[in-house]
């Protein structure tokens, strides 16, 4: 599998990619970069601004009101007919709903528990083992073995360890790997992003009753709703529409190359808005899992 192909849905759970068209002839444009910088930028500081509503809206709050922004958005822009869907393409996007919105609420509950930073981090192996998924070369066995010694290093025993909020990030990273096979499946069948956004729909509507709760046990203020939103646009809305435009100017693998970096967005943005300091250990297994994944993409493959 195309390791900057799976590499290309955002970090940090953000709503099914766009199918990526071919890239403008002359390479990578200034615009492309530039865009692409600022979609990585944004995706991370609107997982942080969610995070800020945690005290009062919790995990799953958050979630729900990210959900209902990422259909609005996607119905919106897909115009999707469910009417005229077969049950061959009804059956992946009913999956894809359901992975859609575990990964993001096992994502912002490993984000509660252990910080931004490392739950991204664990949540990017997901992609990470698709690229490397039945590969013979040598250097994957090699990326493999830098990833394993980074998540080796992250979750190593210690009294301070929050091992549920590690395996709820491994748990997200497993929901993002299932994420892109079945969003791969459903943009096959389904014309255009149709099946994308009758999937984020779904999910929405089962996240009603979540907001529901939420709103009767834990009467929400309007800055926890702003700081909710706020991450729905811009971990959803701003990626979504951002890939539209730089997959048109930069090449997959250059796409590739820049998305295996959010780990570290991940980690300055949670530093510089949430505090969370990271340690020289933490830092490297960071670096390690980041260097497997962009050695596996730089690497041409024979």
């Amino acid at each position: 599998m195309d390791t900057a192909a799976a590499s290309a849905p955002a970090a940090s759970g953000t709503v099914p990619g766009p199918p990526a068209p071919a890239p403008e002839p002359g390479g990578a444009q200034p615009a492309g970069v530039l865009t692409m910088v600022g979609c990585g930028v944004s995706n991370q500081v609107g997982a942080a601004l969610g995070s800020l509503a945690f005290p009062v809206l919790g995990p799953a709050g958050v979630v729900a009101i990210r959900q209902y922004v990422a259909a609005i958005v996607l119905v919106a822009v897909a115009r999707p007919r469910p009417r005229s869907f077969t049950a061959r393409q009804w059956w992946p996007v009913v999956l894809l709903a359901l992975v859609f919105g575990t990964m993001n609420l096992s994502l912002y509950t490993a984000i509660d528990r252990i910080g931004l930073g490392l739950a991204v981090t664990l949540e990017f192996l997901g992609p990470l083992a698709i690229a490397l998924a039945g590969s013979r070369r040598r250097v994957d066995a090699c990326c493999a073995a830098i990833a394993a010694v980074g998540v080796v290093a992250l979750m190593r025993p210690q009294p301070s360890a929050d091992h549920l909020g590690m395996g709820l990030g491994l748990l997200a990273a497993v929901c993002w790997a299932s994420y892109i096979l079945l969003n791969r499946t459903v943009g096959r069948r389904v014309p255009g992003a149709q099946g994308a956004a009758v999937a984020a729909g779904l999910s929405a509507l089962a996240f009603l009753p979540v907001g529901v709760v939420v709103v009767l046990r834990h009467p929400p203020t309007a800055g926890a709703v702003g700081y909710a939103i706020a991450a729905g646009i811009l971990a959803s809305a701003v990626p979504y529409l951002a890939d539209v435009f730089t997959l048109r100017r930069v090449p997959a693998q250059t796409f590739g190359l820049f998305m295996s970096v959010n780990p570290v967005l991940a980690a300055l943005a949670g530093w510089i808005m949430l505090g969370q300091d990271l340690g020289p250990i933490e830092w490297t297994a960071i670096g390690a899992v980041v260097t497997a994944n962009a050695l596996s993409i730089a690497v041409p493959r024979s």
